[in-house]
């Protein structure tokens, strides 16, 4: 059936400022002006990528990969054991070979590699570069100087290579303990983290003490992004950076603060009315299958490949770099 206007009766109509393109926002940015985010929305939309990473986290973990089907346990000592490869190794090479090793087992575990790289080279290591770019200086690490940034009494002063070298391995260095860090965290639920923990004979106050933060952090997050919804939403206009506005950032800091001890109790609370009494369990019952075996069987490879590998690059490292 047709209206006057030409229109279906049945259809349901969509209206005018639903479907009218926001001017501000012009991809080619030929009119109206596009103002920066402030910090309400910045903090609210911060808060939500995180809660995206951890939902993404969630299923890489669900995802059948190499990673997902190694025990825990397993998984935490060959982690330990290349994290100490790490720390040992000084050549570049070795560093480097290492890293592509992470790469290979994110690519095998059905992680998105572009999603790993950027996870582990857009936070810590960057981090890492700023605080020792003082060392690639003369009068830090001398040597030769490659870059001269200002002259002392007659001598040349700037970046050395000597500095330049001793930078990157540690960078890289960082980067790939960060790296496989960031494997056993997305590849591992945290409840089976956590009761792997315990089964290693970490102490039952220690699994207590992380079970509980990881499950406030998430609470504590969801309190601050509704302390600034409810902020934007009772402000007209264009929020200001003003008196008010740091004001209100005091006051909410000293609100939160109480807020997040309130929040601490009913966590616990929560933990126990659920049946927590400091161990991590899980639902799946721990009983002996002929599947198993061969997830034993597995494991036990795994393992001897990481020994292996770790085994290797301890020995090429001691190649490349005489002692």
């Amino acid at each position: 059936m047709t209206g006057a206007d030409g229109s279906h009766a049945g259809a349901v109509a969509v209206p005018d400022w639903l479907v009218q393109q926001d001017v501000a926002l012009c991809p080619c940015g030929c009119v109206g002006r596009r103002r920066k985010a402030s910090f309400l929305t910045r903090t609210i939309r911060g808060g939500s990528g995180i809660l995206q990473q951890v939902l993404f986290g969630e299923d890489v973990a669900a995802a059948p990969g190499l990673l997902q089907r190694i025990d825990p346990r397993t998984k935490i000592v060959s982690l330990l054991a290349l994290l100490v490869v790490a720390g040992l190794a000084h050549s570049m090479i070795t560093l480097a070979a290492l890293y592509a090793l992470t790469l290979g087992l994110a690519a095998a575990s059905a992680m998105p590699l572009g999603f790993f790289v950027r996870r582990v080279w857009l936070f810590v290591p960057i981090f890492t570069g700023i605080v020792v770019l003082p060392a690639t200086l003369s009068v830090v690490t001398p040597g030769h100087v490659v870059l001269t940034l200002w002259h002392w009494h007659g001598v040349a002063e700037g970046v050395t290579t000597q500095g330049l070298l001793a930078a990157a391995r540690v960078v890289c260095r960082v980067a790939a303990s960060i790296s496989l860090v960031v494997l056993l965290t997305l590849t591992t639920p945290w409840v089976r983290l956590l009761a792997a923990l315990r089964g290693l004979g970490v102490p039952r106050i220690v699994v207590l003490i992380v079970g509980m933060a990881y499950r406030f952090v998430f609470l504590l997050l969801g309190s601050v992004t509704d302390m600034f919804q409810a902020r934007q939403a009772r402000t007209p206009g264009t929020p200001r950076h003003d008196g008010t506005a740091r004001a209100f950032v005091g006051a909410g800091v000293g609100a939160l603060l109480g807020k997040s001890a309130q929040l601490s109790e009913e966590v616990h609370h929560a933990m126990l009315a659920r049946g927590y009494r400091g161990d991590a369990t899980t639902l799946e019952r721990h009983r002996l299958r002929a599947a198993d075996l061969g997830y034993a069987a597995a494991d036990l490879g795994y393992a001897a490949a990481v020994v292996v590998v770790a085994a290797t690059l301890i020995w090429g490292d001691h190649v490349l770099v005489p002692r």
